[in-house]
């Protein structure tokens, strides 16, 4: 019966079973990109643009792969500190380190910051994946010098570099600078929506869509269908966030304002109060700092200063950890411990132990 079917199937050229063709293959690679997200592969593509900028004027030609053990080894110790007797130095020669800055493949002359160290070779590391090709960054003189190297920072001190955390009252000086106008009633919503549903990441709240969005009795649902803890848009139960009572009024009096009823939620306000296209994920980081220093708050705020900030109050106002992270969408009780900044510690009754009545 089977053997029927498919005689009577139109002719067309039988594939290899153990090779895949050039089609099929593209058909891999465009839904590689489509999967993955927008931020992730500027910033994949960022890094290799480096590795190629770095390894041409190093070595006088372009990158291949596999990369050879020893040119990995030599771009961890030309861009990580070590301590000498003539205190920290790196290995990149300075021509070099400026001729890069000029070009516009680094921000500023100097060692990369640790993070950057390691997503550096975290791409390069997925390139050699993706190829099926022997991975240098799985040798283990780079494991074990990466190591002692993230040990050597730590010793000397040099922590992750970590946005304040924008808590309720810091929140709540900056959403009094928002006016009536439109412009005003969109950082409102905004910034409340962002805090209140959990503290959103910047990528989310420029992509929240009035399909996803639901009024209820008490204000609206928005269901995150897709997150960077959720890159599959798995059905879950937590996807639903819901948005009450101040952020509910913010956002009912901004969609009144604005006229939106489809389309995206956040859009540029151009002037004379026209509404432009969807706000850019830079955007939301722009809009924090801007009202940070209209009010004069000291600190180094960002977009992730909201997401910091909720989790931060949540542990001050000694919230369930369970529902905190149901909101926030977290899976790792240590990454949202994390998050924590020193204010919650502070208002922690174990930290007045001695205090305490016996």
């Amino acid at each position: 019966m089977l053997t029927s079917v498919v005689e009577n199937i139109p002719t067309t050229p039988a594939l290899q079973v153990a090779v895949l063709g050039d089609a099929a293959q593209r058909a891999v690679d465009d839904l590689l990109r489509e999967g993955e997200s927008f931020n992730t592969m500027t910033s994949y593509r960022s890094a290799l643009r480096y590795w190629a900028a770095w390894h041409l004027m190093r070595y006088g030609g372009p990158i291949q792969l596999p990369m050879p053990v020893p040119c990995l080894l030599q771009f961890i110790v030309d861009h990580a500190e070590r301590m000498t007797d003539k205190g920290l130095l790196s290995e990149l020669p300075a021509a070099i380190d400026l001729a890069l800055v000029d070009a516009g493949y680094k921000g500023k002359p100097g060692p990369l910051a640790h993070s950057t160290l390691i997503h550096r070779i975290a791409v390069l590391s997925k390139a050699h994946q993706l190829r099926e090709l022997a991975n240098p960054c799985h040798d283990p003189k780079v494991r074990e010098l990466l190591s002692r190297t993230r040990k050597a920072y730590a010793r000397r001190g040099v922590l992750p570099n970590k946005k304040d955390a924008l808590t309720k009252d810091p929140l709540q000086a900056i959403l009094a600078s928002c006016d009536d106008t439109l412009r005003g009633r969109r950082d409102r919503a905004l910034l409340l929506f962002a805090w209140s549903s959990g503290g959103r990441r910047r990528s989310e709240v420029a992509n929240a869509d009035m399909k996803f969005l639901k009024r209820v009795a008490d204000g609206f649902t928005y269901t995150l269908v897709h997150s960077k803890t959720n890159q599959a848009g798995l059905q879950r139960p937590e996807n639903d966030k819901p948005l009450l009572g101040a952020a509910a009024t913010a956002l009912t009096a901004w969609l009144s304002a604005s006229g939106i009823v489809e389309g995206p939620i956040f859009r540029q306000v151009r002037k004379g109060g026209q509404l432009g296209a969807a706000l850019a994920a830079a955007a939301v980081r722009d809009i924090v700092k801007y009202r940070c220093a209209l009010v004069g708050i000291e600190g180094d705020f960002s977009a992730h200063s909201l997401r910091s900030g909720f989790v931060t109050e949540a542990g001050r106002q000694n919230m369930s950890l369970a529902e905190t992270m149901a909101m926030t969408g977290h899976h790792s009780v240590a990454t949202v411990m994390g998050y924590s900044r020193a204010g919650a510690s502070l208002s922690s009754k174990v930290a007045r132990l001695f205090d305490a009545p016996a």
